[in-house]
């Protein structure tokens, strides 16, 4: 009997040493690739439209032709639509963006009051109808996010008249081109790798300056200095070339 369980032994392993010898070697399975986060560029060129809403402050001061003081000729505010567009470059170094931007723009921003020299009968208007910004900026960004600020140069388009308040004729008119700084501030989105939404605010410095003006014959009718800031408010769009998406591991 014990030569029987030592045989039975023997021929068990014998078995399961040939079938370990059978088994087929494990398929080598490759390491998973490494993820990759997608970081977007800004840098490029972009071109893009605006438009959104402006108000400037008017302040009315009716002065010699030397420019001193003569009398308050009261205050209004001009209001309304401004529509145009944007070009620039902009270059990224870590999550620091620089850029350099042109922007121009059709404005509709009209306003009036009755003056407080001559009366009731009379009414001063304004109104600018264009105006141009160059600025620069410097922005911090979390991927497709851009924070940024940008300060400049300004112009606007102003023209003035007196009129008539009965009848609303105008009996004199002054215009200017008038240079002046900016400062403003902007969040923008890109929702794909070349396009991009923002929303803006800017404060235009416009100054005072003191403008002559002209009747309806031709002939110099007074000079008034008219003190005037600027506030814009606009939605932009942009489309950029040149920065591609990166990889970084």
């Amino acid at each position: 009997m014990k030569k029987i369980l030592i045989a039975a032994s023997l021929i068990a392993a014998s078995m399961a040493s040939a079938s370990a010898a059978d088994l087929a070697a494990r398929p080598y399975t490759k390491a998973p690739a490494p993820m990759i986060a997608a970081l977007y560029d800004w840098s490029g060129f972009y071109i893009g439209a605006n438009g959104g809403y402006g108000t400037s402050r008017k302040e009315w001061d009716n002065v010699t032709p030397g420019g001193l003081f003569v009398a308050e000729e009261g205050s209004h505010d001009a209001t309304g639509g401004v529509a145009g567009g944007q070009i620039g470059y902009r270059w990224q170094a870590s999550n620091w963006v620089f850029g350099l931007e042109g922007q121009g723009d059709w404005a509709d921003l009209r306003g009036s009051n009755t003056s407080l020299f001559t009366g009731p009968s009379f009414t001063n208007r304004s109104k600018i109808n264009a105006f141009g910004l160059l600025t620069g900026q410097v922005g911090y960004a979390w991927n497709n996010a851009l924070l940024y600020v940008k300060g400049g140069a300004a112009v606007v388009s102003d023209k003035y008249s007196g009129l008539i308040t009965a009848t609303g004729v105008a009996f004199d008119r002054a215009k200017e081109t008038r240079w002046g700084g900016t400062a403003g501030v902007g969040l923008e989105y890109g929702f794909t790798p070349n396009w991009s939404v923002a929303v803006e605010y800017d404060h235009l410095f416009m100054g005072d300056r003191t403008n002559t003006f002209t009747s309806v014959t031709g002939a110099r009718s007074r000079f008034e200095k008219i003190n005037q800031d600027v506030d814009l408010i606009t939605a932009r769009i942009n489309y950029r070339w040149g920065g591609p998406v990166i990889a970084k591991y």
